[in-house]
């Protein structure tokens, strides 16, 4: 029999009410036997070869962290490009500084340009906000270079601005894009559905075997960073999974490899979805004939209601944005529905894109009809992101059973941008409201859709706890949680809504022993310093990973 070992530590926080304490837990072939006091461990101990490894005596150790919403292969895709962006990105291989202003980004793209020694290399970068980086176009790129192909990819990867060398390139042929309603010719602008075409241009590039697993390397590097010991992959594929598996099992499925990955499909087949829910359905349940051990998938499946946050284009009820745009659906209202039906239906926990009030509307309505039609309990339906929305859909969403995947991170950097640019103080100060769904008891998550947020469970829960601006000031600060909630949302209320509760979360007898070790306890930490806790590493399924 394998020998067990005891880790002990200054403090174990197990995340389980009914002992949130502990100093030791012992483990045994990657599993938890049990947790408590070197004392209360010792009929285990007396019974069966066993190992103390006081590595931890002076850290602190907490489940392994989760993120249930991190994109391993759009940030594959994106960390190998420029960053150029209005706030600091500290990043495995570089970081990347700060730039603000329309001339100095401009500058910025025509300094890289000017760097590179390969006439042909496209120039693919990413960050681009018009709020700090003012309007960008084709023919402002053009203005970069002529024969080059440029690409700015917009912070919210929603949508790209490509100049002419860029669109040719890609092969795209321009009277058809003039017929795409989510496509701008003369502006270069590809945005949510229009981006699909130009994915299918530049995918040879992106997804090149070199180029995808060297993202995927730093992917997994950053992952490791934050202390996580699981994340979910919320779209899957990102643009062709045959393409991407490969890399993923050379990658991610390895020993050295201190995470596994939940992978849930997207509903639909890029390019439609009314009249083929059937056909969607089956390809969705066929793919879990490729789970392995660190690459799984389970009965989840993401669907959307409307477009990027970042990109503002979320859908708002009235009073809508300042400037009077409207925001764009991800899904027609009535492919969301027939989708959503045939999922319901199937008894699959639907995890739905929303950022808009709009939105969120939406997705309600559709799950009122469903439980109208086919009652379902613990069916798991997740509001994905939460940017706007109002009270009274907080009191909707608990009243009909459904948990929300918040992205907290948008109060703290779209904040005060949003409220004096896109749609005033009362919406953007309030944006992510933890503090009404803990309120009204709804169980939550935070998420960092990475890279729409840094890749760090503590920077979640900092912001989550103060809600502090770019600038410092406090946004909303009645939607403020405690650390103990904070700590859930990363840890057991993360695995609940990746339907993982009885595998991980919570340090007890019988879980996976998935720990994060950090440095200072959390619970003892000023609220302002969570983010600056340093993180030793985890223990994954047994084994120790430091960073």
């Amino acid at each position: 029999m394998t020998e067990i070992t005891v880790y002990t530590a200054r403090r174990i926080h197990t995340m389980n009410p009914s002992l949130p304490q502990a100093t030791a837990v012992a483990v045994r072939d990657g599993m938890i036997l049990e947790v408590g006091t070197l004392e209360t461990l010792q009929p285990w101990l007396d019974a069966h070869p066993h190992r103390i490894d006081d590595r931890f005596a002076g850290k602190i150790l907490l489940p392994g962290f989760i993120d249930p919403h991190l994109h391993p292969t759009l940030a594959a895709i994106l960390l190998p490009c420029h960053f150029i962006t209005a706030m600091e990105w500290k990043l495995p291989d570089r970081t990347a500084a700060p730039v603000r202003g329309h001339n100095a980004y401009l500058d910025r793209l025509k300094e890289i340009e000017e760097a590179l020694t390969d006439p042909a290399e496209p120039l693919v970068t990413w960050g681009y906000h018009k709020i700090w980086h003012g309007t960008v176009t084709r023919e402002i790129l053009n203005g970069i270079s002529r024969d080059r192909p440029v690409v700015a990819w917009q912070r919210s990867f929603h949508e790209i601005v490509a100049n002419d060398a860029a669109i040719d390139w890609m092969g795209l042929d321009r009277d058809e894009l003039a017929r795409h309603p989510q496509i701008d010719p003369d502006s270069g602008r590809f945005y949510e559905t229009g981006l699909s075409v130009a994915f299918a241009g530049m995918q040879d590039y992106l997804l090149s075997p070199e180029r995808f697993r060297h993202g995927l390397q730093l992917t997994k590097q950053a992952v490791h960073f934050g202390g996580h010991t699981t994340i979910g992959d919320m779209a899957v594929p990102l643009m062709d999974l045959e393409r991407e598996w490969p890399a993923l099992l050379d990658v991610i499925e390895r020993e050295d490899t201190p995470f596994r990955v939940q992978m849930v499909p997207r509903g639909v087949s890029r390019g439609g979805g009314l009249g083929r829910e059937a056909e969607n359905l089956a390809e969705v349940q066929a793919l879990a004939g490729r789970s392995s051990h660190r690459l799984q998938f389970h009965k989840g499946v993401k669907l959307f209601t409307d477009g990027g946050f970042y990109a503002e284009l979320m859908q708002l009820l009235p009073p809508g944005f300042i400037d009077g745009h409207e925001g764009e659906w991800l899904m027609p209202p009535e492919v969301f529905e027939g989708l959503a039906r045939t999922y319901w239906n199937a008894g699959y926990r639907i995890h739905v894109h929303c950022t808009g009030d709009l939105g969120v509307e939406l997705a309600l309505d559709v799950l009122e009809k469903l439980q109208f039609e086919r009652p379902r309990f613990n069916h798991r339906f997740t509001i994905e992101h939460f940017g706007v929305s109002t009270p009274e859909q907080v009191r909707r969403v608990a009243d009909l059973g459904a948990l929300v995947s918040a992205n907290i991170y948008y109060v703290h950097e779209l904040g005060e941008a949003y409220w004096q640019h896109s749609i005033g103080h009362e919406r953007a100060s309030q944006m992510a409201r933890l503090g009404s769904l803990a309120r009204h008891d709804v169980t939550f998550a935070l998420h960092s859709d990475f890279t729409m947020a840094p890749a760090l469970p503590l920077n979640s829960a900092w912001v989550a706890v103060n809600r502090t601006g770019e600038s410092g000031a406090v946004l909303g600060p009645e939607e403020r949680i405690d650390v103990e909630r904070a700590m859930r949302a990363i840890t057991i209320d993360a695995a609940y809504i990746l339907g993982m509760e009885h595998e991980i979360g919570s340090i007890r007898g019988g879980k996976k022993a998935d720990f994060t070790v950090l440095e200072a306890d959390p619970f003892e930490t000023p609220v302002e310093a969570l983010k600056d806790i340093p993180i030793w590493g985890t223990v994954f399924e047994g084994r120790p990973a430091p960073l």
